[in-house]
């Protein structure tokens, strides 16, 4: 029995190693941006208020990112075959996701005037948390599935 790899099985490897990384970047990128997205749109600042150790801003903070990492990876995932192309269509939606994101969130909590500012701030465990942290995940798979 003989083992025999196609041609290009090294060229392919190196290829696939490449794009691993490229998008692996494209989603670091992305996620600060939506870090950044969230905790400019958050009253307070929520790294300060997470390294504090205060528990809604932790919930709240989590949750942003999770649903920032749903667009992420769809977005990674729906782009075109092309490596180029995929990078760039990966790019623009995750950014456009990312907007949409936020949006959406700070629409929800104010019809539903949960005053957010003061439940992160809190150092005690505030129910309104939750429902911030839902609205998160559950607008960000909204938005992700507007992008597939």
């Amino acid at each position: 029995m003989t083992l025999a790899l196609a041609d290009t099985f090294g060229s392919d490897l190196v290829k696939g190693i490449g794009a691993i990384l490229l998008y692996g970047v494209v989603g670091l990128l992305l996620m600060l941006v939506g870090f950044y997205a969230i905790d400019w749109t958050t009253p307070g600042k929520l790294s300060s208020l997470v390294h504090r150790g205060l528990p809604n801003a932790v919930i709240v903070t989590a949750s942003g990112m999770l649903s920032m990492a749903f667009i992420v990876v769809v977005a990674i995932f729906n782009s075109a075959s092309d490596l180029t192309e995929g990078l760039i269509t990966s790019l623009v939606y995750g950014l456009l996701g990312i907007i949409v994101q936020v949006l959406a969130v700070r629409l929800l909590e104010w019809a539903t005037r949960i005053d957010v500012g003061s439940t992160i701030e809190s150092e005690k465990f505030a129910p309104a948390s939750i429902v911030v942290a839902a609205a998160h995940i559950a607008l960000g798979l909204v938005v992700a599935v507007g992008i597939s």
